[in-house]
C-alpha cells in the first residue's frame, strides 16, 4: 500500500520589505511520504521568498516536468520556476527554456559546493537563471517550525530573512551564487 501525503496548514504572514510586499496566505502544503521537514519548511520559505496572488505550490516531488513553485500566466505561460536542492544540468537548462525566470534555491551544506563546481560553466550560459543558496544551519533550524497547523511569519529585509513562530526564531542570510551573467 501507498504511503500517502501529511497534509499541513499554514498561515503565513510575509513582510518583504526589499520587494514592499507585505500580506497573509493561507497554504496547505502535502509533505510527500520521502519528504523531511527540513525541505517542507524550504518549499515554504521559498514561497515567502518570491510571494504573489499568482505563485503556487505544484505537485512537486511526484512528478518531473514541474517545479515546486511555479507562477503561470493566464495563458499558461510559466513566469517563474522555482526548483530547491541540486537539481542536475539538464533539468535546469529544460525549465530556461520554459520558463521566463528560474530560480534555485540550493541547500544541503557541503554538498553545494561540489555540485557548483561540476555544473556552474554550464548553468552561466541561462541568463534567466538565479542562484540562491541556503545556509545548512538555518535550513536545519527550520525543521523545528514545522507543525501540522502553524503560523509563521516571515520578515525580509536586505537579503536577510527571519522566519518565526510563537516557539522559534530562524535567522537566514541568503547567499546569491555569482554566474558569469
Amino acid at each position: 500500500m501507498a504511503l500517502k501525503a501529511t497534509i499541513f496548514k499554514a498561515t503565513l504572514q510575509i513582510a518583504d520589505m526589499d520587494r514592499h510586499y507585505y500580506a497573509d496566505h493561507h497554504l496547505t502544503i502535502a509533505r510527500h511520504p520521502s519528504e523531511t521537514d527540513e525541505r517542507m519548511m524550504i518549499r515554504l520559505l521559498a514561497f515567502a521568498l518570491n510571494a504573489s496572488e499568482a505563485l503556487e505550490f505544484t505537485r512537486g516531488l511526484s512528478t518531473d516536468d514541474e517545479p515546486e513553485l511555479w507562477e503561470k500566466t493566464l495563458t499558461g505561460d510559466v513566469e517563474l520556476w522555482i526548483e530547491l536542492g541540486l537539481p542536475d544540468e539538464d533539468r535546469v537548462r529544460k525549465a530556461c527554456n520554459r520558463a521566463e525566470q528560474v530560480i534555485i534555491y540550493t541547500y544541503g551544506g557541503r554538498a553545494v559546493p561540489v555540485w557548483w563546481e561540476k555544473h556552474h560553466n554550464k548553468l552561466a550560459r541561462h541568463r534567466n537563471l538565479t542562484i540562491v543558496n541556503l545556509p545548512p544551519e538555518g535550513t536545519e533550524a527550520l525543521a523545528d517550525l514545522a507543525e501540522r497547523t502553524m503560523n509563521v511569519q516571515v520578515t525580509i529585509q536586505d537579503g536577510e530573512v527571519t522566519v518565526s513562530n510563537e516557539k522559534h526564531l530562524v535567522t537566514l542570510r541568503l547567499e546569491p551564487c555569482p554566474l558569469d551573467n
